[in-house]
């Protein structure tokens, strides 16, 4: 699976492409397969994104996982403050990066 992600350019927020938009929950990814470089640069040039780039995900029973560390960790939230954490509540959301 291929999915898209970068930051939103008005707030900086990570986000991933959605299918319809952008949204900053990774579990709402899709694959983009092999449109995802156009779908970069097409986004890019609409001012909507900065810095896309499409990453190699999977899909288990907790939904849609990037494949690298560093992507796990961008999906997660900051890492100084766990309580800004997009799972704040979850104590073992730092599981889920590595």
């Amino acid at each position: 699976m291929k999915i898209l992600t970068g930051n939103d350019l008005s707030s900086g927020d990570v986000i991933w492409w959605a299918g319809d938009g952008w949204s900053r929950q990774v579990s709402e990814s899709v694959d983009v397969g092999e449109r995802g470089e156009d779908l970069a640069r097409a986004e890019e040039a609409a001012l909507r994104v900065v810095g896309a780039y499409v990453i190699d995900a999977t899909v288990d029973s907790d939904g849609v996982r990037p494949a690298h560390i560093k992507d796990r960790i961008r999906a997660l939230g900051p890492t100084v403050r766990p309580d800004l954490t997009l799972k704040p509540n979850d104590a073992d959301a730092g599981n889920w990066v590595i």
